[in-house]
């Protein structure tokens, strides 16, 4: 993973915030990004929740424990200069649709159907257990190793989670890889097919394409209908706020198992999802078996950004890096 393997350090004192600048530049930077200029995250824990700001301005919020929603989540993400990405949580009434207020949060990574549970729709529970690595600002990098227990309605255990999270600046906004590992010590468990699969966003109300946004992926298609249930090596959803084209785009790493089709709508919804061949396609049922003792492994990236007054970031550009970033 050359240099995002996680370190195990000591244990540190809890709601201790941490800070370090960080100088980003590019060799051709692009007009009306930091690049020289300085980004200064921190990350301060919680009884809840970490807070991750930028120069003491939000980026986001990592959830772990929620007596509503049974997973962890990101709630609140900006791309610089102040622009949230994603839905309000909870959804403001008038101003934002209050449909799936408890399945989509803003940026999370669940599953439909784990061996029959269903930990999308908050009928399995996704419990943060510890953390692994604690939350930290080291090497520029916002990063923490967390413990999950997926388990069943009825408490059974189904398998255990460790998930690394890095999230670093970028000059036109953030770039969050999330690398998750699934293992059980008891039983085999399996994957299953449905759309509700893997990495999902909901977009911010003045984002989604209903309200002007525009949906596109890698092979050059458009709209919630052109790349719904494709494959794609991204997808992307973004609008115009304040004359800045911002959004969030989706990567799932190319060394997963299998590319992800994409479950978007004109809604905000976009989702990753490497499990529905029969979903998306029609074609034979997937089945992932993950067997007992052995580790199965997700990685994505996900681009959190807002480019320069009248111009676009280029996100072929950002999927090269986020590939070279993760590359072994």
């Amino acid at each position: 993973m050359s240099g995002l393997e996680p370190r195990i350090l000591p244990i540190m004192k809890r709601h201790r915030l941490l800070r370090v600048l960080v100088v980003v530049a590019c060799a051709v930077p692009p007009a009306g990004c930091r690049t020289a200029a300085a980004a200064e995250l921190a990350v301060e824990q919680k009884p809840d929740r970490l807070v991750i700001t930028d120069g003491g301005r939000p980026v986001a919020a990592y959830v772990f424990r929620d007596e509503k929603i049974l997973r962890p989540y990101f709630a609140h993400v900006h791309a610089p200069g102040g622009i949230q990405v994603t839905r309000n949580h909870p959804p403001i009434p008038g101003t934002d649709a209050t449909d799936h207020d408890s399945m989509h949060p803003g940026l999370w990574l669940a599953f439909g159907d784990i061996s029959g549970h269903d930990f999308w729709r908050n009928k399995a529970k996704i419990t943060h257990v510890r953390f692994v690595e604690p939350p930290a600002v080291r090497d520029g990098r916002v990063v923490f190793t967390a413990e999950n227990a997926l388990d069943a309605a009825g408490g059974e255990r189904v398998c255990v989670q460790i998930s690394r999270v890095t999230l670093l600046a970028r000059p036109c906004g953030y770039l969050l890889i999330w690398d998750a590992t699934f293992e059980s010590d008891r039983r085999d468990f399996v994957f299953g097919d449905q759309e509700e699969m893997g990495l999902g966003v909901r977009m911010a109300t003045a984002l989604i394409e209903k309200n002007g946004g525009v949906i596109r992926n890698s092979a050059g298609a458009e709209g919630a209908k052109g790349t719904w249930g494709r494959t794609a090596a991204w997808s992307d959803c973004s609008g115009v706020i304040g004359g800045r084209r911002a959004g969030i785009q989706l990567m799932p790493d190319p060394a997963n198992f299998r590319p992800s089709w994409f479950h978007n709508r004109d809604y905000g919804l976009m989702a990753a999802n490497p499990f529905g061949r029969n979903a998306f396609t029609g074609g034979e049922k997937s089945a992932v078996v993950v067997k007992k003792g052995e580790p199965f492994r997700l990685r994505f990236g996900v681009l959190i950004h807002a480019g320069p007054p009248g111009r676009d970031v280029d996100l072929a550009a950002e999927y090269e890096h986020f590939t070279r970033v993760v590359a072994p």
